[in-house]
């Protein structure tokens, strides 16, 4: 991703030094992965409070809990956000947050979508210690860090186009994501009311209010937007 494109999607003010991290969340759902990361943070940046959650659902309960962290570490995939949804829903709540996305997945049209999202960075889950607390120090001081020999592979215009994207679908409420989630897995609406336990007539009337925020004129469409910025799915 090109310098100007980064600079168009990014919301937050960089940090001046990593040293201003004091509290990071950690949104895993390996307990092991959860573990191991939380001890290396503790000891290569000093850290005292490594806060964990299992899924995104927990993560955001614990914001709105226990506060803002300093940064987020989020997994590409949890039980319940696949893909660039993490991100997206993350940065609605933590517009100024560095997000760093770690996975083992190194695919480049995935990097894209979540550098396009709001993350700060994105790092494989096999960087070693020192590598990795390089990269997350690098992040936290206001650099975009993506794994050695990713190249963006879309035009900077385009790249510009998902990061708008991206903004757009953060203006949606959580109902209506679940209900987009939905209409990318092919559900009717009554499918939808009865998944949710909603009045279908609800359901009709967010489908409206997805539609007018996406830009989006058919449910066609809307699934299209959604797999461009890899919303839902991560391969």
């Amino acid at each position: 991703m090109t310098a100007a494109a980064m600079q168009a999607r990014v919301p937050q003010t960089p940090r001046q030094s990593a040293d201003q991290v004091r509290e990071i969340l950690i949104v895993d759902d390996h307990p092991l992965m959860c573990d191991a990361l939380a001890l290396t943070l503790k000891i290569s940046f000093g850290l005292k409070n490594v806060r964990t959650a299992r899924s995104l659902g927990a993560a955001l309960d614990q914001i709105r809990s226990q506060g803002a962290p300093d940064a987020v570490i989020l997994d590409l995939n949890l039980p319940d956000a696949r893909g660039a949804e993490g991100i997206v829903t993350l940065r609605r709540q933590l517009p100024d947050v560095p997000i760093t996305m770690i996975s083992a997945d190194l695919d480049g049209t995935m990097i894209s979508a979540a550098m396009a999202a709001g993350a700060q960075g994105y790092v494989s889950k096999s960087l070693g210690r020192e590598a990795l607390v390089d990269s997350l120090r690098r992040m936290w001081e206001g650099e975009h860090v993506t794994p050695d020999g990713y190249a963006p592979e879309q035009a900077e215009a385009e790249d510009a186009a998902k990061a708008e994207l991206a903004r757009r679908f953060a203006t949606l409420t959580p109902q209506q994501m679940k209900i987009l989630r939905l209409i990318c897995q092919g559900k009717a609406n009554k499918e939808i009311s009865y998944e949710l336990s909603i009045a279908e007539a609800t359901v009709k009337t967010h489908i409206t209010a997805i539609m007018s925020k996406i830009n989006a004129r058919r449910r066609t469409q809307a699934v299209l937007l959604a797999n461009t910025v890899r919303l839902f799915e991560a391969g």
